[in-house]
C-alpha cells in the first residue's frame, strides 16, 4: 500500500465545501468518488482541513492511501480526467506511511481579496469581495498586527464550533495591494498565516479589518474582544468567496 500526498486547486463556488456531505457536492465527495473507481474500492481522503462553501483553494493538501500500482505522474492524469474542470490534482507524491495532511502540517496560510472600487471586473467577482465604500488601508494593517500571536479566537469564530480549544497563533498577518490590468483596480490582498484555524476565523478577522477601514470600528474594540471573548466586538464575518486557502507548510 503507497500514500499519496496531492495538491489540489478548485474554485469553491459551485461546491459545498470541502467535507463529504450527503447529496451534496464536496471537494472531498469528488475525490473519494473517483479515488474509490480507480482503486476499485472505497478509500478515504484526508484533507489538511475544511473550506468552507464559496471558499476556494490554491494550494490544498490531502492524502491517500492505495493498493493498485500507480505511478504518482498516473494517478494525477487518472484523477484529473474523472474531475469537473473546476477541481484539479497538480501535483502528486509518494510520501511516507505516517505522513497525514491535516496532522502532519505545520502551518496553513489564506488570502483573502477585495476590490475596493465603484466596480468590480466580472473576471475577479467569483474571487474578490467588492466593497465600493471608502477604506483606510493604513488603519486596517495597523489592526491586522493585533490579530498576531497566540490568542483565544472565542470571538471570531462561530459559535457552533466543537473545538476543544479556541487557542490557536498567528504566525503572520499582512496587508499588500497591487494594481490589476484586467480587474482596472487595485486588489487588496490580506494573507494570514497559523498554526491552525477555527471555523469562520479569518472570514471575522477579515469582517472586522473592514469596519476599521471604514472608521466604523477602532483598534481598542478588536484588542478587547481578543481578551473577553466578546463576539458583539468582532466585525461582521466576511462572505466566502474572497477566501483561499493559498498554501499548507509540512517539515
Amino acid at each position: 500500500m503507497a500514500n499519496f500526498k496531492l495538491l489540489i486547486q478548485y474554485d469553491g463556488t459551485d461546491f459545498y465545501g470541502w467535507q463529504i456531505q450527503k447529496n451534496k457536492r464536496t471537494v472531498q465527495g469528488e475525490l473519494q468518488r473517483v479515488l474509490s473507481l480507480l482503486e476499485g474500492k472505497k478509500v478515504h481522503v484526508y484533507g489538511s482541513g475544511r473550506t468552507d462553501a464559496g471558499v476556494h483553494a490554491e494550494g490544498q493538501v490531502a492524502n491517500v492511501k492505495l493498493t493498485k500500482p500507480f505511478t504518482p505522474e498516473k494517478l494525477r492524469k487518472a484523477i484529473n480526467a474523472n474531475l469537473e474542470k473546476d477541481l484539479r490534482i497538480l501535483d502528486v507524491e509518494e510520501v511516507p506511511e505516517n505522513f497525514h495532511a491535516r496532522f502532519s502540517a505545520k502551518s496553513k496560510t489564506y488570502v483573502y481579496r477585495i476590490i475596493n472600487a465603484p466596480v468590480i471586473s466580472p473576471f475577479w467577482v467569483r474571487y474578490a469581495l467588492h466593497e465600493t465604500r471608502p477604506l483606510d488601508i493604513s488603519k486596517m494593517s495597523e489592526a491586522l498586527k493585533v490579530f498576531v500571536g497566540k490568542h483565544d479566537w472565542s470571538a471570531f469564530s462561530s459559535s457552533e464550533s466543537t473545538a476543544k480549544s479556541k487557542m490557536r497563533k498567528i504566525i503572520e498577518a499582512k496587508l499588500e495591494t497591487y494594481y490589476d490590468k484586467r480587474a482596472m483596480s487595485e486588489i487588496i490582498e490580506i494573507h494570514i498565516t497559523g498554526d491552525g484555524f477555527l471555523r469562520y476565523m479569518v472570514r471575522s478577522i477579515v469582517g472586522t479589518l473592514l469596519e476599521v477601514g471604514r472608521n466604523e470600528k477602532e483598534i481598542a474594540q478588536i484588542k478587547e474582544a481578543l481578551l473577553t471573548g466578546n463576539k458583539k466586538l468582532a466585525g461582521q464575518t466576511a462572505p466566502p468567496h474572497g477566501l483561499t486557502l493559498l498554501k499548507v507548510s509540512y517539515d
